[in-house]
């Protein structure tokens, strides 16, 4: 015999229908399919209930961001952390771009929706965007300076959460230009942004191993030397720290 549920279980579930059922609407038709109507019909509730569970379609698109984006930050950090356990696996280290890459893949509209917020003052969405990137660049930089790289001075600190933000901006960018069909294998665009990951540490110092890099300058600018096969050019073996090339979101 099914116990019946509680009505704050109750509740929960209705509020999840709407969420799912939003996003499948999402993923179909982009924001412009959306509305209270459509979301609730397809939830198979009154419309009048979407407004028990969301004060508006702004209040269910934020929650939408913020689940996925939770969900997401959470496998990133978790497949950094193997990869900085497992340092001499490369496809450790592509996992952490392609996580990013397939989750904005799978929803994009989501990221399309928070990159025209972020950057559009009379959206009602703009502050929730603005601080979802400054997590997104946080958490990134957090988990650079766990590998080494010195964050000591305002220099190192602007630079270690400049890198952040390049490699999150390529991952869209690269996200994006797989779904226009422009760059059509995503273990190739991975690939990329572990090159070019690798070269922007560069710019670090790394203290992992209680010193520099070895071979690299006390100021932890760009060494001389030949190419690291499969990254930048320029880029020197003794350039970059085991581990180094965890993405970003």
């Amino acid at each position: 015999m099914t116990t019946p549920l509680s009505r704050s279980e109750a509740k929960d579930q209705t509020r999840r229908r709407l969420i799912r059922a939003a996003l499948a609407i999402l993923d179909q038709e982009g924001e412009a399919g959306l509305s209270t109507v459509k979301v609730a019909k397809a939830a198979g509730i009154a419309q009048s209930s979407f407004y028990v569970h969301f004060k508006d379609m702004q209040d269910l698109l934020r929650v939408l961001a913020e689940e996925g984006g939770a969900k997401l930050r959470g496998s990133m950090r978790e497949a950094r952390r193997k990869a900085r356990e497992a340092r001499s696996d490369l496809d450790s280290h592509r996992e952490t771009f392609r996580l990013p890459l397939e989750a904005i893949c799978r929803h994009p509209e989501l990221l399309r929706i928070q990159l025209r917020a972020r950057h559009d003052p009379s959206s009602l969405l703009r502050d929730f965007a603005v601080e979802s990137a400054r997590v997104y660049r946080e958490h990134h930089a957090a988990d650079l300076a766990a590998l080494g790289y010195t964050a000591d001075d305002e220099r190192d600190r602007r630079r270690l959460e400049m890198i952040a933000e390049g490699i999150n901006a390529a991952t869209n960018a690269l996200a994006i230009g797989h779904l226009e069909g422009r760059y059509p294998d995503l273990d190739e665009c991975a690939d990329i942004l572990t090159a070019l990951s690798r070269g922007a540490l560069r710019l670090l110092r790394h203290t992992a191993s209680g010193g520099p890099v070895p071979g690299a300058p006390a100021s932890g600018g760009p060494v001389p030397g030949g190419p690291v096969p499969g990254g930048p050019a320029g880029a020197s073996p003794g350039d970059r720290a085991p581990g180094s090339d965890l993405g970003g979101q």
